[in-house]
């Protein structure tokens, strides 16, 4: 089909500016005859990649901390965290293209925020096909909260796989405010309303509250990890957020298989009844400014990420 396109798009540029040339010279006239030829070209491969795709399998990568927009605050941010908006997305649009179908989630990451995790997870579980997660490096807390999600979890023998529990913390400041003359003074409606707040020592019962709110998002970790990797909950909660290297993992039956990149690949094809597999990469669809403003990130957080290592959030953080 390009071909057939280029050659009719060769023909036209030449008839419209070689053999009926008015004043211009035979020059201009090849190199129009050559524009044309490559806008054609062009439109033609667009066309043919839209009917004719040449993939039957997507893949969304999951690469580093997972968070709401791929940033964790005012400070310039590493850029390989994981927006959890844009992989959804991701999932979504898979979902909607005809020529797929298979969907591969790529986990390479340590976990993160819980509800991004939670939604990357449902986008995986509405996916109309089989879901297989993998990875090679780290599956860990929020990677394997979306695992869950998938109808199977592959690991290399060396993969890091588990933690699964939930973390919250804060900065006790109190002693460094005493020394350069900082006093917290309280204005809030409402008893807890200001509790994780570093600049003061946390009483017991604000103490209580959240280890509350910790224990609600660790049941609802085990949850959702038991349902979808069909394991017991006290087995789960006999973890102790502790992480295992593959091969024990695979023991345990936190992982379904072992294997490489191409063993999955054949594995996926014999299942889909397909001599091979072809996989593609969903990207987010991202306007030109957003690139930019990517790109830009990508800058700051060369130029910043030595003050980021040293700040601290001033605020009570919950993160999987």
């Amino acid at each position: 089909m390009v071909l057939l396109a280029a050659v009719v798009s060769v023909g036209v540029g030449v008839a419209l500016f070689v053999w009926y040339p008015a004043t211009l010279t035979d020059l201009f006239g090849v190199v129009l005859a050559l524009v044309v030829a490559v806008v054609g070209v062009r439109i033609a491969g667009n066309v043919a990649g839209s009917l004719f795709p040449g993939y039957n399998v997507a893949e969304v990568a999951v690469d580093g901390p997972i968070t709401r927009d791929g940033s964790g605050g005012p400070l310039p941010q590493n850029p390989r965290s994981t927006p959890a908006d844009d992989i959804v997305e991701q999932i979504d649009r898979a979902d909607e293209d005809g020529s797929v179908d298979a969907l591969l989630v790529k986990l390479n990451t340590p976990g993160g925020e819980v509800v991004p995790s939670d939604d990357i997870r449902l986008a995986a579980e509405r996916f109309d096909g089989p879901t297989i997660a993998y990875t090679t490096d780290v599956c860990a807390s929020g990677g394997y909260w979306i695992a869950s999600g998938c109808d199977e979890l592959w690991a290399r023998e060396g993969s890091i796989v588990g933690s699964i529990g939930v973390i919250g913390s804060r900065v006790n400041a109190t002693e460094f405010a005493e020394k350069v003359g900082l006093s917290y003074e309280r204005f809030a409606a409402g008893e807890f309303k200001d509790a994780g707040t570093p600049l003061k020592e946390l009483e017991e019962d604000e103490r209580e509250y959240l280890q509350g709110l910790i224990d609600d998002y660790y049941e609802t970790f085990v949850d959702r990890v038991s349902d979808g990797r069909d394991l017991d909950p006290e087995f789960v909660r006999e973890t102790e957020a502790r992480i295992y290297l593959g091969d024990e993992a695979d023991d345990l039956e936190l992982v379904d298989e072992l294997g490489t990149r191409r063993d999955l690949e054949d594995e996926l094809a014999d299942r889909l009844d397909r001599d091979t597999v072809t996989v593609t990469a969903f990207e987010p669809e991202r306007p030109l400014m957003a690139k930019l403003g990517a790109g830009a990130r990508t800058v700051a957080y060369a130029f910043g990420a030595g003050v980021a290592s040293i700040a601290t959030d001033r605020q009570f953080r919950l993160r999987t």
